[in-house]
């Protein structure tokens, strides 16, 4: 599913414009990304949790010449599903237990 899908999925589903449909969208995602960036914890009750992973910085090496380069240090945001989510996901299509349109 792509932003394009999700956007006209909740446009249908919700019954709204395409515009006001994105803005949703848009919305969520722009809190989303200020909390991660505030390094705040993102958590979805029965979808999921987004948090970011700390990286040290450290010494590597390229792995075509061999020479040491330094890696600075990172975030990385990570998502872990929650257990409702696994537990859609493993029941099968015929136990899918949310409608579709």
């Amino acid at each position: 599913m792509t932003k394009t899908d999700l956007i006209t999925a909740i446009e249908k589903e919700g019954n709204l414009t395409h515009r006001n449909a994105e803005l949703v969208v848009n919305i969520c995602f722009e809190n989303m990304i200020r909390s991660l960036f505030d390094d705040k914890r993102i958590e979805i009750r029965g979808f999921g949790s987004f948090t970011n992973r700390n990286y040290k910085a450290f010494e590597g090496r390229n792995p075509k010449t061999g020479k040491v380069v330094k890696v600075a240090p990172k975030k990385v945001p990570f998502f872990k599903a929650g257990k409702a989510l696994k537990d859609i996901i493993n029941a099968g299509s015929e136990q899918h237990p949310i409608s579709e349109a």
